[in-house]
């Protein structure tokens, strides 16, 4: 592969472009039409010179506009069509080229995850641990969270993270509230545990009844023994359980299609594109997920079509298909609702065995008219970080990060820093860090956001400046974190969220925003994971440093940890009664008289 380019520092017109391109190749290849140091436009051609001669008299007055813009022309020539495809494809996302339709992943919607553990735990989530089972995406977050319970108030599986899980001397809270068997100690045996998580994912694959019936059952003996408040929950349960899996349409029926299958149809509205796409394995309909584009009033790569042909959902499928299968295994087969308006797209997919067609009728019909309704789906919540930035009256928030801080009685003072890039977690650019141990909150989120801000000013931070920070706290956490702000001149918009009533606090007052709202929901993903990370660092402080209790003769090490994990602070320890001390493993009536005394 060969490249190059050719421009002078002032803007384009039809002579300048016919003159540049009369020294490109004759060979395929991909082009970029920049301005600066800023990558407009990115085309591919079976014939360079040609397809960008092309560009002297543009169909459209946007992309006219594009060519004045920009002072020059790079190009790099491909051995094949192929080649300059994917290399278009991969050019595209790396350099998010205004003019262009790019595809951005919406990861938004929730799934059920059984965990890769031998005594698996269920989870709500939208990013599954590896070598998880999950079942989704779903649309209605509410209505899994009361499914999720159900199963587990009905099968006992456990929600705890494996750290919590690990260790346990005694059943915590949720055994005590009948919505966990308690596996960590063996208030169950591994092979009923098994059976129980077995009978949860049948429900999940579409087994209703396995859920409903004992919920049914309950309510019943509720109503019967005049408890009418647990039977009206129950009934709330069951309705909820019966209609979660129409929510997820029409499944494929066909169990003895061992194929794996893609049904894509796209909707644009203004210069927003939505590709829905279902995918079926074995027969079976398996996964879902909506993705948005940016559309842009382009000419086909072909030189074919005008520029209003080019915001069609013919043109987006064109450029979802090179986008989404550049960088991923193949299906067997690609069912669409339109034919893809690049000719070369399908010959590519087709050259690598997957079957494309669009379906006229019958079952892959109906499939196809599933995947239409999903993209035309409309609303705030298609772009919740845009919706976030117009209710704050900010730049859409792309890069948002979450801070906390957890301590136990002002010991083991953690805070967190978690990011999200587009709405979804970015876990590579999560930060940690040890804080002044005090009994602060204000104090504490103050030298947080101070050691944030501070790397930033001075280069120290290799992360992107974010567009928004999110204080998980109220009033007076957002006002520690505007302190810190205006002490090292970082010029970033802070909002905080606080649990109580999720009111959102902001430096102009406090608001309630609907429970629905889509960009409400979004900071409550942030704070909770920033409170989740926040937390399990604490603890795994916590267990490492020095306390008071190591100097209690006849507490070792083990015992030390046992006791932490078993009352969660010194001081819990310090009031816990003789008979609580003794539960705990390790500690006898002679160690628990020496800790009552020392403590």
């Amino acid at each position: 592969m060969a490249s190059g380019g050719y421009g002078d520092p002032r803007p384009m017109d039809a002579d300048a472009v016919r003159e540049r391109a009369r020294d490109l190749p004759t060979e395929p290849g991909v082009y970029q039409f920049r301005a600066g140091e800023t990558t407009l436009y990115v085309g591919k051609a079976l014939d360079l010179r040609d397809r960008v001669r092309s560009y002297a008299d543009p169909r459209s007055g946007r992309i006219r506009g594009m060519v004045e813009r920009a002072d020059r022309i790079e190009f790099a020539v491909t051995d094949t069509e192929t080649q300059a495809l994917l290399l278009e494809a991969n050019l595209i996302k790396r350099l998010r080229p205004r003019y262009n339709v790019r595809l951005k992943d919406d990861k938004s919607y929730p799934l059920v995850a059984f965990s890769d553990h031998e005594v698996p735990r269920i989870e709500v989530t939208r990013d599954p641990e590896a070598g998880a089972v999950a079942y989704g995406p779903f649309t209605d977050v509410g209505r899994v969270e009361t499914v999720v319970k159900a199963v587990r108030d009905v099968y006992g599986l456990r929600g705890c993270s494996d750290h919590k899980y690990e260790g346990r001397d005694r059943p915590c809270l949720d055994y005590e509230m009948g919505i966990c068997s308690a596996p960590c100690t063996g208030e169950i045996s591994p092979e009923e545990y098994a059976e129980d998580v077995a009978a949860a994912r049948r429900f999940f694959e579409g087994e209703t009844g396995v859920l409903a019936d004992p919920l049914r059952r309950r309510m019943e003996a509720a109503a019967e023994a005049n408890e009418f408040e647990r039977a009206a929950n129950l009934r709330d349960r069951l309705e909820a359980v019966e209609a979660f899996h129409g929510e997820g349409g029409e499944a494929v029926s066909d169990r003895t299609d061992d194929r794996t299958v893609d049904v894509l149809a796209a909707a644009v509205e203004g210069d927003t594109a939505r590709v829905a796409r279902l995918h079926s394995e074995r027969g079976q309909l398996v996964d879902r997920s909506r993705h948005r584009l940016d559309a842009a009033a382009v000419e086909d790569v072909d030189g074919g079509s005008s520029s209003a042909d080019a915001n069609t959902p013919a043109a987006v499928l064109a450029a979802f298909l090179a986008q989404y299968y550049a960088e991923r295994e193949f299906p067997d087969a690609v069912l669409l609702a339109e034919r893809p308006a690049d000719s070369d797209v399908v010959d590519w997919l087709e050259g690598e065995g997957v079957a494309v067609r669009v379906p006229g009728a019958g079952r892959e019909a109906k499939l196809v008219e599933l995947a239409l309704k999903n993209a035309r789906k409309r609303g705030g919540r298609d772009d919740p970080v845009g919706a976030l930035g117009e209710r704050l009256g900010i730049d859409r928030p792309e890069r948002i990060e979450g801070f906390d801080v957890s301590h136990a009685q002002g010991t083991a003072v953690v805070g967190s820093d978690v990011c999200f890039v587009d709405g979804s977690a970015e876990t590579a650019d999560y930060r940690r860090k040890k804080l002044t141990e005090r009994n602060d909150d204000y104090a504490n989120m103050r030298e947080l956001i101070r050691w944030r801000a501070e790397r930033a000013v001075e280069g120290r931070d290799d992360r992107p400046d974010p567009g928004l920070l999110l204080i998980d706290g109220g009033d007076g956490q957002l006002g520690a974190a505007r302190d810190a702000l205006a002490e090292t001149g970082w010029d970033v918009p802070v909002v905080a969220l606080a649990k109580a009533e999720e009111l959102v606090v902001t430096p102009t007052g406090t608001r309630r925003w609907d429970d629905d709202a889509p960009e409400l929901h979004l900071l409550q993903r942030v704070r909770d994971e920033a409170h989740r990370f926040a937390v399990s660092y604490h603890q795994t402080v916590r267990d490492e440093v020095k306390t008071v209790l190591d100097d209690v003769p006849g507490v070792g090490p083990e015992t030390r940890r046992r006791l932490l994990r078993r009352f969660g602070s010194v001081e819990n320890v310090r009031d816990a009664s003789r008979d609580d001390l003794t539960d705990v493993d390790g500690v006898g009536d002679a160690t628990a008289d020496t800790l009552r005394e020392r403590l």
